[in-house]
């Protein structure tokens, strides 16, 4: 049998195309060929002819579907709810010049529209044609209103009447609104264009303040659909403050009036160089009201032209204008230190009464002066003749230095400068506001017998306004101190609490037992002959302080005034303090200023809070008593002048509290810790009277 040939699998590669086969394939190729031939002709036809319209469509998505959504900055309240600082949505213009050339009919009634709705210049207009007819964003106009907006809008989709107006278009933002103006200026801070606090709230809560922006993306998907993604902003959270709107009015209201009677008094200038005022809830730390006069408008932060005449506003260099706005955004109340002058008293005697050098039931004599060391000058009561014997009640009462002097030599330098620490002199309160000043302590290892003793009745030490309130508050709430602090919760957008800011109770500073005792001779400031008494309210049970303190350099005539009191006796619901700082008056040491003041702001804030009243018993300011006028006297250091007299009243109830006690407040004197020294040196000088801040 013959084996069968093996039959290649790859026989037919080997035959050949028939001729018909052959020109069907070449045909093929050629019409191949000329198709690619003709697509790559028609593009460069549409390249060369028409590219510039479809590179305009793609730039035209990008520019009007991919687009920033700014966020919106979070509100300010005060404690009722109310706005003092909002974000309002506006409008920017925006003018595609490029779009507006694409063809000549519509340039014309393109410039008509921006004058006729939102009154820009042709003349601004045809500039910029000019020397930038190839730009696609011009910001022509910011801040446009929802109502001017939505007029363009029927302009912009009225195709039958405007057909020809192009390359104008609405970009969304958001601008800052402070509905009160200058109400809290100080505490409510501004921030500039682009959502940066500067001072206040606005700085020392910008994060929790400001969101994120979002986005919106167009892209063209095939078929020239136009497809959007839309990354939605993240608003800023709403700031609740412990700040109460009518009743920082109130204040403002009477700050105001004093400076405008006084204004170009003594000489040319404001009432004042700085008039102050804190109202504070005592048994919490919160600030309920708090200003300072020269303020100014939030809306406007860097106008000044309430302050100076125009004439002087030309003659002014940059470098003016700049100090003046630091100087008119600087808050008093937190960035500037002071020697407080009497109203340091009480904690003289706090320190004495906590550490048992004092025990209550000691008597001085005042031969109105004292020699505090040999070979220096004595050192003079504020009355010069002598107020005689003085029991502690008494020398609170007519304000005695030279029964304070007495006390300081018992008391000693080491326990008096260790109860300033205590009561928060010399380091910051944490007060939630920028730029906390820490005031001036002396050393303790470095004073001198002159400085101590004049330090027992408030001179040659600098405090704040804040340190003053937060220290007070602790001395009549029963010895608790609080942090003060101008926030109450943060709320997200749609109210939501976020964060409760709960009071910090960061120490216990004296017992109950003194407290009720240093209550009871400030109340007698109130009374009778009191220095304080021409401030009491009607109805109202109220204790005090006030203080006088002349300012460096001595003998120079400037003087700064000062009130601290509280309501009811009892169980203070409210504290308040006043100073003015340089008067402008021919006398400046005159005290009725800041006590009018004070009274003027109680009798109208005190009714307005609810604070309790006397049942059935009205107070009523007694008339003064002629006694020898409150000159200073004193050889240098120099000291303040006030009299001031005493009382009987008793508290009870002690507050609970989560700190830490600083020591176990036992009238009997053990003293405190050592734990809570501040630094004691004299390198802050923030803010510093001698300065001239």
């Amino acid at each position: 049998m013959s084996k069968r040939k093996k039959r290649n699998s790859f026989h037919f590669l080997k035959r050949k195309f028939s001729k018909i086969m052959q020109k069907k394939l070449v045909l093929l190729f050629s019409l191949v060929v000329l198709a690619f031939a003709i697509l790559i002709g028609r593009i460069i036809q549409i390249n060369a002819m028409n590219g510039e319209k479809y590179t305009k469509v793609v730039l035209d998505q990008q520019q009007y579907d991919s687009r920033v959504i700014p966020f919106r900055r979070g509100d300010i309240v005060d404690r009722n709810g109310t706005k003092l600082a909002t974000s309002e949505r506006v409008y920017n213009v925006i003018l595609d010049v490029k779009a507006m050339l694409e063809k000549d009919e519509y340039q014309e009634p393109t410039i008509k529209v921006l004058k006729d709705c939102f009154g820009i210049a042709e003349e601004d207009v045809e500039e910029l044609v000019e020397s930038s007819p190839e730009s696609r964003y011009n910001i022509l106009l910011k801040g446009v209103d929802y109502n001017t907006a939505k007029e363009f809008e029927a302009i912009d989709e009225d195709e039958e009447k405007h057909p020809n107006v192009k390359g104008i278009w609405l970009e969304e933002d958001y601008v800052r609104k402070y509905p009160y103006n200058s109400l809290a200026s100080d505490v409510i801070g501004f921030s500039n264009a682009d959502d940066v606090g500067t001072i206040g709230l606005e700085a020392s809560y910008n994060a929790i303040l400001n969101g994120v922006d979002g986005r919106e993306y167009g892209y063209l998907e095939e078929g020239a659909l136009l497809e959007r993604t839309i990354k939605e902003a993240e608003n800023g959270n709403t700031i609740v403050s412990t700040i109460d709107a009518e009743l920082q009015k109130i204040v403002e209201k009477h700050i105001l009036e004093f400076n405008e009677t006084y204004k170009d008094n003594a000489e040319k200038g404001n009432g004042s160089l700085n008039t102050a005022v804190i109202i504070a809830d005592p048994q919490s730390g919160e600030i309920l009201a708090q200003a300072s006069y020269p303020n100014f408008d939030l809306n406007k932060p860097r106008d000044i032209s309430a302050y100076y005449t125009e004439k002087e506003l030309k003659k002014m260099k940059e470098e003016e204008k700049v100090e003046i706005l630091n100087n008119l955004w600087r808050d008093f109340c937190v960035s500037d230190s002071y020697e407080p002058g009497s109203t340091a008293k009480p904690f003289t005697v706090a320190a004495g009464l906590e550490t048992g050098k004092i025990r209550g039931n000691e008597v001085y004599t005042c031969g109105g002066s004292l020699v505090v060391a040999e070979d220096t000058e004595p050192i003079n009561c504020h009355y010069t003749a002598g107020h005689g014997t003085q029991t502690i009640a008494q020398s609170i009462a007519n304000s005695c230095n030279v029964a304070m002097m007495e006390m300081i030599k018992v008391i000693g330098a080491e326990d008096f400068y260790r109860y300033q620490s205590i009561f928060g002199f010399g380091a910051q309160t944490g007060i939630d506001l920028p730029g906390e000043a820490e005031g001036i302590l002396q050393d303790p290892e470095l004073v001198g017998p002159v400085d101590l003793a004049t330090n027992s009745f408030g001179q040659n030490f600098n405090v704040t306004m804040e340190q003053m309130v937060a220290g007070m508050s602790a001395l009549i709430n029963g010895g608790n101190y609080y942090e003060p602090h101008v926030v109450k919760q943060i709320q997200d957008e749609n109210g939501n609490v976020i964060e409760t800011k709960e009071s910090v109770l960061k120490k216990r500073v004296i017992s109950e037992q003194t407290s009720t005792m240093l209550k009871q001779y400030m109340k007698t400031v109130m009374e009778g002959t009191g220095t304080g008494a021409s401030a009491a309210v009607e109805g109202y049970d109220i204790g005090g302080k006030t203080g006088t303190a002349e300012k460096y350099p001595r003998n120079s005539g400037k003087h700064l005034l000062s009130f601290i009191g509280y309501a009811p006796q009892d169980d203070p619901e409210v504290l308040i303090y006043v100073v003015i700082d340089e008067p402008n008056t021919e006398s400046q040491e005159d005290s009725s200023l800041v006590l009018n003041l004070a009274r003027s702001i109680m009798e109208e804030a005190f009714p307005y809070m609810n604070i309790s009243t006397i049942d059935g018993q009205p107070v009523v300011a007694p008339e003064q008593p002629d006694e020898p006028e409150e000159d200073q006297q004193e050889v240098e250091p120099q000291v303040e002048n006030e009299t001031e007299t005493e009382s009987q009243e008793e508290v009870s109830g002690e507050p609970s509290y989560e700190g830490e006690a600083v020591g176990d407040g036992s009238y009997e004197g053990e003293s405190y810790d050592d734990g809570v020294y501040g630094d004691g040196t004299y390198e802050d000088g923030s803010g510093d009277m001698e300065s001239g801040y």
